[in-house]
């Protein structure tokens, strides 16, 4: 099987949500928002999310933020 967290970076658990009242939810890794989702993709990610928990979680959060890192954030 292959390993897909090579560097173990999602053990870490660098990557949270919050959820609003108005259905907005926000994607954060290490605290700084990165990606909203609203309305549908909101709701099915917040089914998804209410059954899964540590690395599961943390993969689902990283494909949903997409490739954001370069290299050159601060």
């Amino acid at each position: 099987m292959k390993k897909i967290d090579k560097h173990g970076e999602l053990e870490k658990e660098p990557f949270s949500y919050r959820a609003t009242k108005d259905g907005l939810v926000f994607l954060e890794y290490q605290g700084a928002t990165v990606k909203t989702i609203a309305g549908e993709p909101a709701k099915n990610f917040l089914k998804k999310a209410a059954v899964l928990e540590g690395l599961a979680l943390q993969l689902v959060l990283a494909k949903l933020t997409g490739n954001f890192k370069h290299g050159n954030e601060k």
